[in-house]
């Protein structure tokens, strides 16, 4: 049902019932105006044919019927003479007026007052009156119906009217709702042609309210294009930086691989070398002994800082012994270089096998969070914790030193966190820097893992606390 047939059929309503009650104080006042009526002509009526019956009724019943005859109706009375014996000698001739008609019988008995009679008894006879409304009411019905004829005629016109000034009304909102529907169509293209000035208060609320609806759609259709050209492009960008550091690790192990096996056999053997040409030398020619055995030492030294160098570039570890140990050899070199450091690991993988760019990013944190810790927090205490879980693994390097900055600011030339970040967000983890629960900072990276699959033998490795050496190579 339309909104313009609803109001019309209210409007209707209302009417009607505005009519029916007319109507029925029009019934009540016709009533009212009938009995009054009825009722004076009664009493009018009495008065003189009580007077006027003895009369005539001392000259004989035949003097009183002539009266009678002569005198006819008395206003809206039926009157009946009547002997001694019971005969009806004489009954008044039927009202001339509207004769041949009269109201409804439903009309009758709702307006027509209680009947009226009186009856004048005299020596001979009787003379009865009864009053008769029915002309009265008749009266009444006549002008009900043009009331009624009125009425309708003025209900029909006025719901006409209605109809065309709600349609009028209305006819905004049809068009509000076609551009809606167009919009919905075109689904929500911004291109769409905003709606035009439209009449009434209402429907110009309505249509401006729909342009801005429009102007906003139109920004916020913008927004999602570049947000999802940003994201593409981000994606790209992260796929190119993976696929960069994929490349750059595998630079790394190619070259520690190079100075492990190539340069760190030539080194062994120049000092090798040099060591058997000082032995030789030694009792010839001490000045070439010397010579040699200065070689061999710099060869030494040059071979401990290859094998220092070789941890930085690539744990080559990882390879052989898993993140475990390569973590607590991580640890062993960072004592031997900070004896004043007080460092504890805590490595337990149970049984869950972790993906290789996992396990290098879990190592490269705790390499960053160890280098933070030392260079810019100045920490005594360092504690290492890698743990699995059933959904994901987590590694976090907590310090005592002076804790991350309370506001984010501008750290130009130390972008290891933000590498770090970038790289646990391409393998769809999360890492945080937060204080420390006593002080300091902590750094926390969070990988998830896949589905858990066969057992396979645990990566838990003890305390490299209790043995202070260096893992097996």
């Amino acid at each position: 049902m339309t909104l313009r047939l609803k109001i019309h059929l209210i409007v209707g309503a209302l009417m009607l019932a505005f009519l029916a009650a007319v109507f029925g104080l029009q019934l009540q006042s016709m009533r009212a105006a009938v009995s009054e009526e009825i009722v004076a002509a009664h009493r009018v009526a009495v008065q003189l044919l009580n007077r006027v019956t003895w009369v005539y009724a001392a000259q004989g019943t035949d003097a009183l019927r002539a009266y009678l005859q002569g005198l006819g109706r008395v206003r809206a009375h039926d009157i009946v003479l009547i002997d001694s014996a019971g005969r009806e000698l004489y009954h008044s001739p039927p009202s001339p007026y509207k004769l041949g008609r009269d109201a409804p019988a439903w009309f009758q008995a709702l307006v027509s007052p209680p009947q009226l009679r009186q009856s004048i008894a005299f020596p001979d006879g009787r003379l009865e009156l009864r009053a008769d409304a029915s002309r009265s009411v008749l009266d009444a019905w006549d002008e009900l119906t043009r009331l009624a004829a009125v009425a309708l005629g003025a209900l029909l016109l006025a719901n006409a009217l209605v109809y065309w000034a709600v349609g009028r009304a209305v006819r905004p909102f049809g068009r509000i709702v076609r551009a809606l529907e167009e919009l919905q169509a075109q689904r929500f293209d911004p291109s769409v042609a905003p709606l035009p000035p439209l009449p009434g208060r209402e429907a110009h609320a309505i249509g401006e309210a729909y342009n801005r609806m429009l102007d906003e759609l139109r920004d916020h259709l913008e927004t999602e294009k570049r947000a999802a050209r940003a994201e593409t492009q981000l994606a790209d960008s992260r796929e190119l930086t993976r696929w960069i550091d994929q490349h750059v690790e595998a630079e790394r192990r190619l070259i520690a691989r190079e100075l492990h096996d190539e340069l760190g056999q030539s080194v062994t053997a120049m000092r090798a070398l040099a060591l058997g040409i000082a032995q030789r030398s030694q009792t010839r020619d001490a000045q070439s002994a010397l010579a040699a055995q200065t070689i061999a030492d710099e060869a030494s030294r040059l071979y401990d800082a290859m094998h220092g160098l070789i941890p930085r570039l690539t744990p080559l570890v990882l390879d052989h012994f898993g993140l475990a140990d390569a973590l607590g050899d991580l640890a062993s070199r960072t004592r031997r270089a900070h004896p004043d450091l007080a460092l504890t690991l805590r490595a337990d993988l149970g049984e869950r096998a972790i993906d290789a760019e996992a396990v290098l990013a879990l190592y490269r944190a705790a390499q960053e969070g160890l280098t933070n810790a030392l260079r810019h927090g100045e920490a005594t205490q360092v504690r290492i914790e890698l743990q699995a879980a059933a959904e994901a693994v987590e590694l976090s390097v907590t310090d005592n030193g002076r804790g991350p900055p309370s506001e984010p600011r501008p750290t130009r030339g130390h972008h290891g966190l933000a590498w770090l970040g970038e790289r646990a967000r391409s393998l769809g983890g999360e890492l945080q820097l937060q204080p420390g629960e006593a002080g300091g900072a902590r750094l926390c990276m969070r990988l998830p893992l896949p589905a858990a699959e066969a057992p396979r033998p645990t990566d838990a490795r003890p305390d490299p606390v209790s043995d202070p050496g260096d893992p097996p190579r």
